[in-house]
């Protein structure tokens, strides 16, 4: 059994900062391409970025030059450094990991997804 969970979510004041953290945990044998997404009341759900095992980065416009994406592979974690924050950065964050399993002779490959960790963006 494979989980995801995020934490470093809360309120912030418009201009400030949150790390948010994504750990990977279970019967796991490689992590692949891990990513945030968010997801605002009413709204969609979003990418806002996703890097690669091998270190590709990618963002979406609306958060660049603000969010920084990274990995530590051996602790299985995707961070999310958020500055400059907005209030239409208000949004429920969660990661997805693209993570492959062995159980036996067994091999599988999936995406798996945490509950999610809520920004709030407010004065």
């Amino acid at each position: 059994q494979v989980q995801l969970v995020e934490s470093g979510g809360g309120l912030v004041h418009p201009g400030g900062s949150l790390r948010l953290s994504c750990v990977a945990s279970g019967r796991i044998s490689n992590v692949g391409a891990m990513a945030w997404y968010r997801q605002a009341p009413g709204k969609a759900r979003e990418l806002v970025a996703n890097i690669m095992a091998d270190g590709r980065l990618d963002y979406a416009e609306f958060v660049k030059d603000r969010f920084t994406i990274s990995r530590d592979n051996a602790k299985q974690t995707v961070y999310l450094q958020m500055s400059s924050l907005k209030p239409e950065d208000t949004a429920r964050y969660s990661c997805c990991a693209r993570i492959s399993t062995l159980i036996g002779t067994e091999g599988n490959v999936a995406d798996y997804w945490g509950q999610g960790t809520q920004v709030v963006v407010s004065s």
